[in-house]
């Protein structure tokens, strides 16, 4: 779309074993407040931590590169997978969104701490 043409925030295709199998992307919304993660995976690529190693780069990116102090995430909530995995990462949840089709839609919050596992561990003095 335009949108993405437009180079207006970061967007990663994800690859295995060279075969296109998700992407990620950060970029500030409304529905947020701030910026949201995003992340998909086609179905044989779940199961195997993908879905956790992907959404760890991306708040790392959101933290580090963008200097952000949270980061949101959007969830249907019939997605028990992602928000279990949001929520082993940290995430809170702050409200939610009925849709006009009748879904409802879980916005989680994480705010930045001292350090996560998407920060690699200082090796000096001990």
């Amino acid at each position: 779309t335009k949108v993405y043409a437009r180079r207006l925030f970061d967007v990663w295709a994800v690859r295995e074993e060279g075969r296109y199998v998700g992407h990620a992307e950060i970029k500030p919304t409304e529905v947020t407040g701030g910026h949201e993660i995003v992340y998909a995976l086609a179905p044989e690529a779940w199961g195997r931590g993908l879905g956790t190693e992907l959404a760890e780069a991306v708040v790392g990116h959101g933290f580090g590169a963008l200097g952000l102090s949270a980061v949101h995430a959007t969830v249907t909530a019939a997605n028990d997978a992602s928000l279990a995995l949001l929520t082993r990462l940290g995430f809170a949840h702050r409200r939610d969104i009925e849709e006009d089709d009748g879904t409802t839609t879980r916005c989680l919050t994480l705010v930045r701490a001292d350090r996560g596992p998407w920060e690699p561990r200082s090796t000096e003095g001990g």
